[in-house]
């Protein structure tokens, strides 16, 4: 059985797709957990009208540790709200990867919802470089992560001073108590939101400067790299 875990703050926009995408699922997970950090829009209404449960959230390390505390599971998936499954059988045959390769802790590859071919560029990049850094130096994107549950609470969640890049702060701890490996049977398409807001090469940056931080200073637990929780829209003129 898997539950799925979402923190969320001021996700009307994009939370519904995600949901929506999961109930069109061939293999349902047995519960939905959305962990929401105060939200003013209709996040939590959204949530609840598909089911889900609402529990408070917070940043989204002290948000995915809030909502894996109330898993009733084996496993957990974690997922961001601007994540689709665009793949009607993403549940089913991650799930059957897992158990098959024996993997405790899992991802997969990332592409963009975009038509631009920058983006399809960037994220081919980036999958590249994480597969050659394979288990030895392990990077798993928070916003698709499977993993067993009873590990999870063994290695003690993520870290909850690690403000930047604690998904793949938490991949590397996890070596010390599961294995971790890549699914090869689906992909998870995610939002360029971020990329349109921050800049492509400005966000390019960022990473690459994190992860040099990550291989000689260790997990960031400053602000230095401006990362905000939650996305907020451009307003509308009048």
């Amino acid at each position: 059985m898997l539950t799925i875990v979402i923190p969320t703050k001021d996700e009307e926009a994009y939370l519904p797709r995600l949901l929506s995408s999961i109930k069109h699922q061939t293999v349902q997970p047995f519960e939905i957990i959305v962990a929401d950090a105060q939200s003013t829009d209709r996040t939590r209404e959204i949530a609840r009208s598909f089911g889900a449960k609402v529990v408070e959230g917070g940043p989204v390390a002290i948000a995915r540790n809030r909502g894996a505390a109330h898993a009733t599971t084996d496993l957990m998936l974690f997922l961001d709200a601007d994540v689709e499954l665009l793949d009607p059988e993403f549940l089913e045959k991650s799930v059957k990867e897992m158990f098959e390769r024996k993997f405790d802790l899992a991802t997969c590859d990332v592409v963009p919802l975009s038509h631009a071919r920058i983006d399809h560029f960037l994220h081919r990049a980036y999958n590249a470089y994480v597969h050659v850094c394979g288990s030895l130096f392990p990077h798993a994107p928070g916003f698709c992560m499977i993993v067993r549950k009873d590990l999870h609470d063994k290695l003690g969640g993520f870290d909850e001073s690690v403000v930047f890049c604690e998904d793949h702060d938490y991949a590397r701890r996890f070596r010390s108590v599961g294995r971790f490996g890549f699914l090869r049977s689906t992909q998870i398409p995610v939002s360029i939101r971020r990329l349109d807001r921050d800049g492509r090469w400005t966000i390019a940056v960022k990473y690459l400067l994190a992860e040099v931080h990550l291989a000689i200073l260790g997990p960031v637990r400053h602000n230095y790299f401006h990362y905000t929780f939650g996305h907020k829209r451009p307003l509308q003129k009048s």
